[in-house]
């Protein structure tokens, strides 16, 4: 493992593309550079792939779907396969870790914390795999009706940047234990780990042409995967505007889609909350992978009671949080582009403009490299609900804090967004647990708590524009298989 590593992070490195279980240039031979976000220098390449690579991954997970073992292969053998990958994933921690930081310019210890998280999925869909079954159904006199659960067939899987390891495993993980084959296509900021999985999934025993990976710009590549006639079913994660793009081309062929597309996720924190066992986790929900995460706490509503000492804990956590470079280990790292840098400081300046009082901002490291894209955190109170920094999802460590009056307003305040992803309650009355979660529009909803390690077991997904199909779970597998119902008459 030790030479792989240093290979790795080799500078200058030409990754490629991983198609038929084989390494492949893209057709033009151009490539795309890759920079580290920590410092804004160039340490790799990968393939500028285009609609003729697009169309080889997808052919030969086509051939290995109709014409190889892998779909009609026992499923717990299918699942033997994951669980190799795992322990593949496991024995290529440190490597996977440090890729994966240095690639997205998260600190070391969330990519650590990520390749766990992967780990356990591959796991988890190894030993689900032949868990999955169909049903008998009570019929008429002289019928068997049962429905068996098939895979769809090729799954395109459109990778974003922020958790690429993680995101990946929960996309594969679901799909392969299934029997489908896979092309996927990560994106161009945040490629490296996408391709070194497939290479570790062909050496757990994945056959040729089952799990695929193509590199390059989604305006070219995942455009031409997500129109492929010959791509089954389609799934996303990343923006709105691009998941309704990727909807729209798969409609051309009738393909099912699962679109997981952000979220404006509130935490309310009513005024019988345990206070200091909450700022914490509202803290980290906010500042974990800078901000960049889908399911954010990027919303703090507050009663009235309590918003000044909920307000006055926040802004002193605020104040002392730094980032820096992904090796320095701080309290979060560098955004992923120029681009998003850019885009997280317009926002926060426009909000300023509007004259939304700053609480509290933490610091970037004094010797963070200057080409680095970093942001120091900010915390804005009094939001007005209806301001665009409560609104839009900023994808940054910009966190809101809103009062509200009572739990009917907290419950209209949290859903007044385009968005339903995640929510976090926070109170001690059980009675208003229930009542609170059963009203918020959110397809996850923590209490007392935020996130769960990766909750590879839990269903996650969105209402309104936060998406639609679930992953994760044994919700996954289902959305990446599709029922048959057979009828026999036998008299």
């Amino acid at each position: 493992m030790g030479t792989h590593i240093s290979r790795t992070v080799a500078e200058g490195l030409a990754f490629m593309n991983f198609i038929d279980g084989k390494q492949a240039e893209a057709a033009s031979g151009a490539r795309i550079e890759v920079a580290s976000p920590s410092d804004g220098k160039v340490f790799a390449s990968i393939p500028e792939s285009g609609k003729e690579d697009v169309d080889r991954a997808v052919r030969a997970a086509r051939r290995a779907f109709d014409e190889g073992a892998w779909s009609r292969m026992p499923a717990v053998e299918r699942g033997r396969c994951l669980t190799r990958l795992f322990q593949l994933v496991e024995r290529h921690g440190e490597e996977l870790a440090a890729l994966e930081s240095r690639d997205t310019g998260k600190p070391v210890r969330q990519g650590k914390a990520d390749v766990t998280a992967t780990m356990r999925y591959y796991e988890f869909y190894g030993g689900a795999a032949d868990k999955i079954h169909g049903d008998t159904i009570p019929f008429l006199d002289g019928y068997t009706a049962l429905t068996l659960r098939e895979p769809h067939g090729v799954v395109a899987g459109i990778i974003p940047w922020n958790y690429p390891l993680q995101i990946l495993a929960r996309v594969a993980g679901a799909a392969l234990a299934m029997g489908n084959t896979l092309v996927v296509k990560p994106a161009e900021d945040a490629s490296l780990t996408a391709i070194r999985i497939a290479e570790l999934a062909h050496e757990a025993g994945i056959p040729e042409g089952v799990f695929n990976v193509i590199t390059g710009y989604g305006r070219d590549a995942g455009a031409a995967l997500s129109a492929h006639p010959l791509v089954d079913y389609v799934t996303f994660t990343g923006s709105t505007l691009t998941g309704t793009a990727i909807q729209q081309a798969a409609a051309v062929n009738n393909r099912g889609v699962t679109m997981e597309l952000g979220g404006k996720s509130p935490q309310i924190v009513f005024e019988d909350a345990d206070i200091e066992a909450a700022l914490p986790v509202l803290v980290n929900a906010i500042i974990q992978n800078g901000g960049q995460t889908c399911s954010a706490g990027s919303r703090i509503l507050v009663q009235r009671p309590v918003y000044e000492a909920v307000s006055r804990g926040l802004s002193e956590r605020f104040a002392k949080l730094t980032a820096g470079p992904h090796d320095a280990d701080l309290d979060l790292g560098a955004l992923i582009n120029r681009r998003q840098a850019e885009r997280v400081a317009g926002m926060v300046a426009a909000a300023e403009a509007a004259g939304i009082p700053i609480l509290a901002r933490g610091s970037v490291h004094a010797e963070a490299p200057d080409g680095g894209y970093y942001f120091a955190p900010v915390l804005f109170g009094a939001v007005d609900p209806e301001a665009a920094i409560a609104q839009e999802e900023v994808f940054g460590p910009v966190l809101a804090v809103t009062p509200f009056e009572d739990e009917a307003d907290a419950i209209r305040i949290a859903n007044a967004t385009e968005f339903g992803l995640v929510a976090g309650i926070w109170t001690k009355d059980g009675a208003r647990q229930h009542r609170v979660a059963k009203r918020v529009r959110a397809g996850q909803v923590f209490v007392n708590g935020y996130g769960a390690g990766g909750g590879i077991e839990l269903p996650f997904g969105g209402f309104k524009k936060s998406g639609h199909g679930r992953e994760k779970g044994f919700e996954a597998l289902f959305d990446m298989s599709a029922t048959k119902t057979v009828v026999f008459n036998h008299g």
